[in-house]
């Protein structure tokens, strides 16, 4: 019996998984064809290849409710054909006909973070490179590593590379130290170097402070303070760092570690990192909230109290979900928190109905 309930539960699953990720993809093409009807240059071919490569990404976000309806679509099948009603019957509880829904549900949400994840945060770094270069005409002048922090800028005809081995985030402040810039006439003729000890991002310039300037065939030169022209900015730095939407889980720890050894707030990709490792647990919620509304009505009037019960426990969720992550990423709760309160509230209510419908 567990078998039977477990395999219908997984073929609504894949049915209405499967629907919405079609309605998606359509939508996501009809929008990128608006946005490419003022650019010639991006074809329908190029269109397609693009919304297929963000599907994934937006499958993860259809993942949860994909088995809240799928759990309320098997669930409520089996209601109106009487299945459970002879099993409750036969001596079968709610929990022990629900218990293979909830492995199942678990074992889903493992796959999602640990196979889908890792697949959805490719194709979503390579559509937004395309997306970057054909729709927008930039690309990341960003890169952090062990090294230190590397930026690229430009100021139309000549390009700068700066490193530093440090960064101090001081409100809407960045100071690097030890600090090296290589400027370019164009984009391939070094022009200069220069060592300085500190910098400090001011508005249009990097303020540096014990500057070397090294000159080719020129005796290098000591300078006190030295300005650099920048076009940069605070948030254009931090939009630049790699989204963690783009990041496999799997990649996602050593690089909150280096980014936070940098210098710079990793709270985004952190509580992304634990937004990720709760999704088996939401995956069980969404288990328990569906068997409240499809348990127990057996009543054809009973049809848009279940579908209209499962959007609005949807809806609510997602926006509960976000107001949490808002609070989470301006740091007024804890990234921890924050990622996994939305899983453990959704766990504990789904638990207290069906207590209350069971055993009360």
């Amino acid at each position: 019996m567990s078998f039977y309930i477990g395999k219908q539960f997984i073929l609504s699953f894949a049915v209405i998984f499967s629907i919405l990720l079609m309605l998606i993809l359509m939508v996501d093409t009809i929008e990128l064809l608006r946005r490419a009807a003022s650019k010639p240059q991006i074809g329908f071919p190029l269109v397609v290849e693009m919304a297929i490569l963000k599907l994934p990404h937006m499958g993860q976000q259809l993942f949860p409710f994909a088995v809240l309806f799928g759990c309320m679509s098997a669930f409520w099948r089996l209601t109106r054909n009487h299945e459970l009603v002879v099993s409750r019957a036969a001596g079968v509880s709610a929990w022990q006909f629900m218990l293979p829904v909830l492995v199942l549900a678990f074992l889903l949400g493992i796959c999602k973070i640990t196979i889908f994840n890792p697949l959805a945060s490719v194709m979503l770094l390579r559509f937004e490179r395309i997306e970057a270069a054909a729709y927008k005409g930039q690309e990341s002048f960003l890169a952090i590593s062990k090294s230190g922090l590397w930026l690229r800028q430009s100021n139309g005809t000549d390009q700068s590379v700066v490193h530093a081995k440090s960064v101090l985030q001081l409100g809407n402040d960045v100071e690097l130290s030890k600090v090296n810039v290589f400027i370019y006439n164009g984009t391939d003729k070094f022009n200069y170097r220069l060592d300085a000890k500190k910098a400090i991002l001011e508005d249009g310039f990097w303020h540096m402070s014990d500057v070397w300037v090294h000159q080719p065939d020129t005796p290098s030169k000591h300078e006190g303070e030295f300005w650099l022209e920048t076009d940069l900015t605070l948030g254009s730095i931090q939009d630049n760092f790699a989204p963690p939407e783009t990041m496999s889980f799997w990649d996602l720890p050593a690089f909150i570690e280096a980014l936070e050894s940098a210098g710079f707030s990793a709270i985004r990709h952190r509580l992304h990192w634990h937004t990720l490792l709760a999704a088996p647990l939401l995956m069980c919620a969404m288990v328990l909230i569906a068997a409240t509304f499809t348990l127990h009505h057996t009543k054809r009037s009973g049809t848009v109290f279940v579908i209209s019960g499962g959007v609005l426990t949807g809806f609510v969720l997602y926006f509960f979900s976000d107001i949490v992550f808002a609070f989470g990423l301006s740091d007024s709760i804890p990234v921890t928190l924050a990622a996994w309160t939305p899983s453990g509230v959704a766990t504990l209510l789904g638990l207290a109905m069906l207590l209350h419908l069971e055993d009360g």
